[in-house]
């Protein structure tokens, strides 16, 4: 059996999906790797159209229980995520990375009253230091680099969060498509822990591979973005990794902003 198996091209989804891409862990099943931005991934699970995925919390509200969310393979931070940067503290025009991006459900909670705008992730530092925008939210890399940019940060989002619910920072998450079944579920499960393991274990080899998808950090940027989203949540995130998965969700259905979540686990 084959399965493609969708992840982001940086550091932190590399560094996990290393071992099980390079054939270095064993699985019940054959790997087709798809590389794309999240955006991308996001609409193509809502779509049910890619086996195993990287998907952004916030399109968990549009995927609901065709897919199950992994206790594996989850990016959480604690008291940091995405950043909103500019040139002012009140800005009214802000470039968010795409509607199912958990950065972009996080702008709508915490600023309300600001507009938003739509810019591939990798243009918004130039967007905002051109003034197209007021500012910008940073995922990925930018959330470490944008000083050297002489941006200015506005909000930590992740800190926001933190303050409103004191739990971690539910970004991203591993799924699997629901109608594989629960064994095909399970294997995959399986397969990313011994893969994230591996890495863990073989830090600098991992660390080598994730270089290839860096965007220009250097070896101790990448290692500090890896650990910044490779962590305990993501080995298992428990019972607070899934209350804020659902507080979040929760909290955009209650303001308006989202469906009810319908959500499944394994």
């Amino acid at each position: 059996m084959e399965l493609i198996i969708g992840h982001s091209p940086d550091p932190d989804d590399a560094f996990m999906f290393y071992a099980l891409k390079k054939g270095l862990v064993k699985a019940p099943f054959r790997v087709r790797e798809f590389l794309a931005d999240i955006e991308t991934l996001n609409k193509l699970a809502i779509h049910e159209r890619i086996d195993v995925t990287a998907v952004s919390t916030h399109a968990m509200a549009y995927i609901g229980n065709k897919y199950f969310i992994l206790r594996i393979g989850a990016s959480m931070g604690l008291k940091y995520g995405p950043v909103v940067v500019g040139n002012t503290a009140r800005p009214e025009l802000v470039a968010v990375p795409g509607t199912y991006t958990t950065a972009t459900l996080l702008v709508k909670l915490a600023m309300p009253n600001v507009k938003t705008v739509e810019i591939p992730f990798d243009r918004i530092m130039d967007a905002v230091k051109a003034g197209i925008v007021d500012a910008g939210v940073l995922i990925h890399e930018g959330q470490i680099t944008y000083e050297r940019h002489g941006l200015r940060k506005i909000m930590d989002l992740g800190e926001w969060w933190y303050e409103e619910t004191k739990l971690p920072t539910p970004l991203g998450l591993d799924v699997v498509k629901a109608s594989l079944g629960i064994d095909v579920v399970r294997s995959v499960k399986d397969a990313l822990l011994e893969s994230t393991k591996y890495a863990m274990n073989n830090r600098e080899e991992a660390l080598a591979h994730a270089m290839e998808f860096s965007r220009g950090l250097n070896m101790g940027d990448t290692d500090r973005f890896v650990r910044m989203y490779v962590n305990e949540y993501t080995m298992d995130m428990g019972i607070e990794g899934e209350k804020a998965i659902k507080a979040l969700l929760e909290m955009g259905h209650e303001r308006g902003l989202l469906p009810e979540p319908r959500l499944l686990f394994a």
